[in-house]
């Protein structure tokens, strides 16, 4: 091990997405001499991406884009309602829309790697493994090593799609969001199998662009997420041409002589076996952490021997204190892009700043981009009576019809808001969940009235801008005591 006074680096990264990049930047921008090490390991597909991490090339990114597309035919179905003579049918080219989409990815790509340059950030595209605890070695796809020492090393790999390879031709068949946002093919007819919200953002969009598509279910949708407003998600889907399979797991993937793919399965409730053929078989059914090959024994980090996860505290520190785990691959963490970058920026800002702030999990936003967007920050009205009881918990509910859904017709029958509240005077609000279109745009702002500790009759005395979805917020007065 090489003494302190010789070591590299200040900072050493490993992992170049969210959390990793902005943490490198951070402390880069306060001085330090800091490297990342960054390799994606090709899907079993043979999908491979440049740097930036998942949100960038396989999340976030392409999948609001492909979002767009599918919000886009609908926009277009409304366009005739409102007097555009729009001829049908119109057709939908995913060559074309997967091009633009990749193409925006890898300019994405091409902006971080300038970013570490003008940063004067050490770029090494190799597979990171733990010499010892101070020392990482980094290995080049054609071999080359190089041995970094640093002071301080942040642990920032992230997670990968998980493969059910119990199943009969689950990875020599099937492919996962890795792989979606970069077929130059259409899929075709699809099956999405899982319940996530990845599971769900995939089944909607594919649906909107007009394929065939249908979603297998284990068991309930968005777990972790408000039950009744999981159920409108899905109840929006199915009467938007997105087929169900509910209660049902896969047991078998065949390859066709034709090419396509027969899917066995098991309705869990009757015990019967079903079978259909899809073009596509995409897995959603979680993720894994990228700790395999880090060598992580050699380092002394601690992982959950559920989760494999990497054990964290409050300051981000790992079982070795000068090494830190940030984003997906900590422990009890929220798999979010926004909440890896801000803990990269202020645990950069605590070693080499001046800076004690810890990162605050509670009140966290998101928005799950379903054809119907969901947007959430707080509790869920689940969270809210296990944490509170339910005689201490007051909830302000109502469906809404957006403006512009009356001259196209559009049913508004999942248009709904949730505020959750503890009953006590002043009723702080505990949590909201939106339904709607711009869902995520509405929550943002109300998030931070949320964490500024905002009461029920703070909002109802915010005057709405009208006519929007977002006033129907500050309107809320019925309760579902009260019906």
């Amino acid at each position: 091990v090489q003494d302190q006074g010789q070591r590299d680096y200040d900072l050493l990264v490993i992992g170049g997405g969210s959390g990793g990049l902005a943490c490198a930047k951070e402390a880069a921008q306060l001085g330090r001499k800091v490297a990342v090490v960054d390799y994606v390991e090709p899907s079993p597909r043979g999908t491979r991406w440049g740097l930036g991490g998942t949100c960038v090339n396989v999340g976030c990114i392409p999948k609001k884009l492909m979002h767009q597309a599918a919000l886009l035919g609908d926009m277009v179905r409304d366009a005739r309602h409102y007097g555009w003579e729009v001829a049908e049918p119109v057709p939908h080219s995913w060559k074309k829309m997967a091009e633009a989409v990749q193409n925006h990815v890898k300019s994405l790509n091409w902006g971080h790697r300038i970013q570490l340059q003008d940063r004067k950030v050490k770029y090494f595209n190799g597979i990171a493994s733990f010499v010892d605890k101070h020392t990482v070695r980094s290995v080049t796809k054609d071999g080359k090593e190089a041995l970094l020492s640093a002071d301080h090393i942040v642990i920032a790999t992230g997670g990968r799609p998980r493969y059910p390879t119990h199943i009969e031709g689950a990875l020599e068949y099937g492919i996962t969001s890795d792989d979606i946002f970069w077929l130059k093919e259409s899929p075709g007819k699809t099956l999405v199998v899982g319940a996530s919200y990845v599971a769900l953002e995939c089944a909607g969009f594919l649906t909107g662009i007009g394929l065939d598509t249908t979603v297998m279910m284990r068991s309930v949708p968005l777990r972790g997420f408000d039950q009744q407003m999981s159920s409108l998600v899905t109840e929006h889907m199915a009467s938007h041409g997105t087929r169900f399979l509910r209660g049902c797991t896969a047991s078998r993937v065949r390859r066709l002589p034709a090419g396509r793919l027969q899917v066995t399965w098991e309705d869990r409730t009757s015990g019967k076996e079903d079978m259909d053929t899809f073009d596509t078989v995409l897995w959603a059914i979680g993720r894994v952490p990228e700790t395999r090959s880090l060598n992580l024994e050699k380092s002394g980090v601690e992982t959950s021997p559920d989760s494999q996860k990497i054990l964290v505290d409050s300051r981000d520190a790992t079982s070795v204190p000068h090494i830190y785990a940030i984003g997906d691959v900590a422990e009890g963490r929220p798999e979010l892009t926004p909440t890896a970058i801000m803990a990269g920026r202020l645990l950069a800002q605590r070693l080499f700043g001046q800076s004690m702030a810890l990162m605050d999990y509670d009140n966290v936003p998101t928005t799950v981009f379903t054809p119907l967007e969901y947007g959430c920050v707080g509790l869920s009205e689940e969270e809210a009576v296990a944490h509170h009881g339910q005689e201490r918990v007051e909830i302000y509910h109502a469906h809404y019809k957006p403006l512009e859904f009356t001259v196209a017709e559009r049913d508004a029958s999942q248009c709904y808001i949730k505020m959750v509240c503890l009953r006590e005077p002043p009723q702080r609000v505990l949590g909201l969940h939106f339904l709607g279109r711009g869902a995520g745009e509405v929550t943002q702002g109300f998030a931070l009235a949320i964490r500024c500790g905002a009461s029920y009759a703070q909002v109802t005395r915010t005057v709405g801008i009208h006519p929007t979805c977002a006033e129907e917020v500050v309107r809320l007065r019925i309760s579902k005591r009260s019906g």
